[in-house]
């Protein structure tokens, strides 16, 4: 836990700090997220974090009595809720929900299991999947100030992909059998293999050797397409097989 934890809090202080150079103004600018203004993206992480909190020191129950018939109408609650605060409070109410998450998840083993929304998993997939979605707004966030926004040329560029990617390839490519199965595919039996290339030209290679499937390619692309935030047939991925390409079709990690 202590990877998945250490490079969640990254993340987030990462963006944290990106929220730091934006004006109070821009906190209103729109993102790519239909009707979702920069303020309302960081509502809806600190609504899902809290909730987060809740359910991992309360239980399943904390999901049965929030009654979640449509997951878009419950993300709606967070944003609406964050609405009636000042950006300063927002950024806040996020700081404390995630660090509640952090502080739950670090009292567990990896293996633990984690009730949610979708299903059960372990605690360190949780963890990823908080990182993803931390990276993932934080793409429609960045998108938004896009040439807004002045940096240091000694700087890292606050806007480039890191190693801490590699935790959403890994879960992307995990949850490629409960995405062929959501999109009516079977998953083939061989598995699917991923060989990506990530920053500073790191490799990173996921299942099988013997596979007859094969992905491969630049990692913040394979990222991109299964977060939803950029269409494969508009990526230099490569597949190899019948089965790889459908991946590039289904792949999500929500």
């Amino acid at each position: 836990m202590r990877e998945i934890l250490s490079d969640l809090v990254a993340e987030q202080q990462a963006l944290d700090q990106f929220l730091q150079r934006i004006s109070e103004r821009q906190w209103n600018l729109p993102t790519s997220a239909p009707g979702w203004s920069i303020k309302d993206t960081v509502s809806h992480l600190a609504h899902t974090e809290q909730f987060a909190a809740r359910v991992i020191e309360q239980g399943p129950t904390v999901i049965k009595k929030a009654k979640i018939g449509d997951i878009d109408e419950w993300t709606a609650l967070g944003v609406k809720e964050g609405r009636g605060m000042r950006y300063q409070q927002v950024i806040e109410w996020w700081r404390n929900s995630r660090a509640d998450v952090v502080d739950a998840l670090s009292r567990m083993d990896g293996s633990d299991r984690v009730h949610w929304i979708a299903g059960d998993m372990s605690a360190r997939a949780f963890g990823t999947l908080r990182l993803m979605e931390t990276w993932a707004h934080g793409l429609d966030i960045k998108d938004a100030m896009d040439g807004l926004l002045t940096f240091d040329e000694e700087e890292d560029d606050p806007t480039a992909d890191t190693s801490r990617i590699r935790h959403i390839a890994w879960l992307a490519h995990r949850m490629l059998p409960y995405a062929f199965s959501e999109a009516g595919e079977e998953f083939p039996e061989r598995g699917i293999r991923l060989e990506l290339m990530g920053p500073r030209y790191a490799r990173w290679v996921y299942g099988p050797e013997d596979a007859d499937d094969v992905i491969k390619g630049v990692a913040g692309e394979w990222c991109r397409i299964a977060v939803h935030r950029l269409d494969y047939g508009a990526t230099s991925l490569k597949a190899e097989g019948t089965n790889a390409e459908t991946a590039l079709r289904v792949v999500r990690t929500y």
